[in-house]
Formats: C-alpha cells, sequence, structure tokens
C-alpha cells in the first residue's frame, strides 16, 4: 500500500498532524501555503491572546517549542504569562516548524476529494490526481467566517475590504482605514483588538457595538488569577483544566450541551493588557443589536441598532467591520465533494468524531476547529494540538499505516 495519507491545511493544526503522522512512519503529502491565515488574515501589529504556553505548536520530538524559536533565532524570549506574542512572531514560529518538520510541505491547493473504492481521491490546483488512503481536514478558518444575518443581507455579494462591509478576517493593514468612521460589531478579543488598532492607524473614530447590555469587558492579569483552582493554558479554573485535558470527556454531552459551550466557553472577552489601550480610543454601544443594515447611495452603511426595550436608533459610518468569529460549515468546505459531504454525520454544528477524530466516514478524519463540537473549545486554539495531533496519528497508522 504505497498511497500516502493526505493532510490538507498547513496552519498550526496541519504541520502538527503532518509532524506525527511522519514521526509514526507514514507516507504523507502536506498541501497548503503555511500559516497563512496568521501571515495575511491578521492584522498587522496584532499581539496574540495566548499566554507562551499556550501558544505552542505540538510536535513528536522535543525541540520545537516556541521557546525553542526563539533561542534559535535570537529574538526576544516569550516564556512568562506575562509575556505578549507579536502575531509576526509567531508567524516566523510556525514557518520555522515548518521548515524542521514538514520540509515536503506542498504549495498547492486541493481542488476536490471523492471517495470511490475505500480510497480517496484528489484532484489539485496543479491538475495533478492521486489516491490516498485517508485524508485528515485540517483547513482551519478559511471559509468559516462569520457574518450576522442583518450585515449578511446588506452585502448579498458578500463581506469585502472595499466595500461597506467586511469580516476582521479580511484585513491585514488598516491604515486604509484613516480619516473613517468604522464600527466594529463584536465583543471578543479580535472586535476589540481591531478597534484599537484601528484607532491607532488614523481612523476617524472608532466605536465597537455588543449586543449584550456588559459585553465589553477584559480579563483578569496573571497576577489576579484564582490560586485554588488548576492551571490551564487559559487561566485558573476547574471548567478550564477539564476542557483542556480531558477533552474526550466532552464527547459525552448532550448535542446541545457541546454546542452551547463552544461558543461560549473562552468567549468574547479582551486581554487583559488591551484595557488601558482600549480606554479612551474607542467608543462603545452595549446592549444593542444590529436590526438592520442599509447602503446609501454612496456606498455608506447607516446600522438600525434595537435595544432591549424595543426602540430603534441609526448610526452611521464609512464601513462596518464584523469581527463576530467563525462557524463551522461543513458547506464551506467546497473541496468534499457533496456525496462525500453528505456521509459525514454532523452534530453539535461540526462532524461526529470518534476518539481518533475520525468522521463517520471511514478515512476521513477533522482536526482543529471543525473538531471542537466533539472534544470542545480547546481546539479552537493552537494549545489543543497537544491533545488531538498524538491521538489522531495514533488512529490513522492504527487503521492506515
Amino acid at each position: 500500500m504505497n498511497d500516502p495519507v493526505a493532510v490538507i491545511g498547513a496552519g498550526p493544526y496541519g504541520l502538527s498532524t503532518a509532524a506525527h503522522l511522519r514521526a509514526r512512519g507514514l507516507p504523507v503529502r502536506v498541501f497548503g501555503e503555511p500559516m497563512v491565515s496568521w501571515r495575511a488574515q491578521m492584522p498587522a501589529g496584532m499581539l496574540l491572546k495566548s499566554t507562551p504556553v499556550a501558544s505552542t505548536i505540538d510536535a513528536p520530538q522535543p525541540g520545537h517549542t516556541l521557546l525553542d524559536y526563539c533561542q534559535a533565532s535570537g529574538g526576544p524570549r516569550y516564556e512568562s504569562d506575562w509575556d505578549i506574542i507579536p502575531v509576526e512572531t509567531f508567524s516566523e514560529y510556525g514557518l520555522w516548524f515548518q521548515r524542521r518538520l514538514v520540509p515536503e510541505l506542498e504549495q498547492v491547493r486541493v481542488v476536490s476529494v471523492d471517495r470511490r473504492g475505500g480510497r480517496f481521491e484528489l484532484k489539485l490546483d496543479s491538475g495533478e490526481q492521486f489516491t490516498a488512503r485517508a485524508v485528515v481536514v485540517a483547513s482551519g478558518l478559511s471559509g468559516l467566517a462569520h457574518l450576522p444575518r442583518p450585515l449578511a443581507a446588506a452585502v448579498p455579494d458578500g463581506p469585502s475590504p472595499a466595500g461597506p462591509v467586511s469580516h476582521s478576517s479580511q484585513h491585514h493593514d488598516l491604515r486604509r482605514f484613516a480619516g473613517q468612521r468604522v464600527v466594529v460589531v463584536g465583543a471578543g478579543q479580535s472586535a476589540l483588538e481591531s478597534a484599537v488598532l484601528l484607532a491607532e492607524a488614523g481612523a476617524a473614530s472608532v466605536r465597537v457595538v455588543a449586543r449584550g447590555p456588559r459585553a465589553v469587558g477584559f480579563g483578569a492579569p496573571p497576577d489576579r488569577q484564582p490560586r485554588l483552582r488548576p492551571e490551564s493554558p487559559f487561566g485558573r479554573a476547574w471548567s478550564l483544566y477539564a476542557l483542556s485535558y480531558h477533552a474526550v470527556g466532552f464527547r459525552n454531552l448532550p448535542a446541545s450541551a457541546r454546542e452551547y459551550l463552544v461558543r461560549r466557553v473562552l468567549g468574547p472577552k479582551g486581554a487583559w493588557w488591551l484595557r488601558d489601550r482600549f480606554a479612551g480610543r474607542v467608543q462603545v454601544t452595549q446592549g444593542r443589536r444590529v436590526h438592520r443594515v442599509s447602503v446609501e447611495g454612496d456606498g455608506r452603511p447607516v446600522l438600525s441598532l434595537r435595544g432591549a426595550d424595543g426602540r430603534v436608533g441609526e448610526l452611521a459610518a464609512d464601513h462596518i467591520m464584523a469581527a463576530t468569529g467563525y462557524r463551522m460549515d461543513l458547506a464551506a468546505l467546497g473541496f468534499l465533494g457533496p456525496e462525500l459531504r453528505a456521509e459525514v454525520v454532523t452534530s453539535a454544528g461540526g462532524p461526529w468524531l470518534d476518539t481518533g477524530y475520525r468522521s463517520s466516514v471511514p478515512g476521513l478524519y477533522f482536526t482543529g476547529l471543525p473538531a471542537a463540537a466533539s472534544f470542545g473549545p480547546v481546539m479552537r486554539f493552537v494549545c489543543g494540538t497537544e491533545y488531538a495531533s498524538p491521538r489522531l496519528a495514533k488512529a490513522v497508522a492504527a487503521a492506515h499505516g
């Protein structure tokens, strides 16, 4: 059996999975542009909310942590919970990891995946077609940007950086908004940090709109974490400890509970270090839901905001940026053939996976965000590679080695 295992995606989860598969002696082909979401779909100057311990891509052998990269590159050392990591540093770390552990990465796009007679047939945008014994989907956030319905209705052709409404994932250089009035919809780290970076880039005004009455908040610094609770990559809390280190138990919860926890745990809140930069620079409208968005003749959007009392007010802007996160949608993974997608059993908004990250289709595995519905919110973060990659590689080796 010479057919390889195909790994689709070259972000942290794809690179980590490929490294573990290679360490088990499996033939592997890995496709994608390395760390592309981090390098091109996040604003320049962004800082990671994750601590250094939560920002290491898991490898099958020692010597490939974020701190190892810092030592090898001679740059600043990121190791304390007080150390804040620039996105550029993390991107370079990912590229260093790829060069060392996944050097055979193929920077081409997988156009289609279909299943025939127990094997998978893949087509690349280079024109090549080949057969794989198993496929691992690690395509990251690509195609999964979520736009609330009122915003989506205002832009039938989809969000666009140059249009009236965009998604935060569509911007790398925010200087284009200098002198403009920008409304940011959302209350999580992406929304609050994007708002700060917009203000620092010279936007005339920046306003965050959040539907909760006290939605905009910031976490506690390391020295204010509760001392009598267990440590986790996300802070001290029993729930965070369980979700980080015992993710397999998450599968036993009812689907409704799993879907709720994936969306709410580690949900909207800014990093502790962002508070001072936010205050005085960004205006906030809380307790208002976006009811409708209209686009004026000059292309500028106007938001209709509805409060809990039912009253509706209007807010004009030059641009709306939706920092409203990502939602798993199997239909968005267009490279999976329609017949193959139809065979994938879903639960709680994502593919239902066994303990080895295999879907209902034999040989088809998912990791990263698509696995959150089965293994919990830790799969939304880089540190989830420590849990996912060894287990997935072990399962693939046992079934297809």
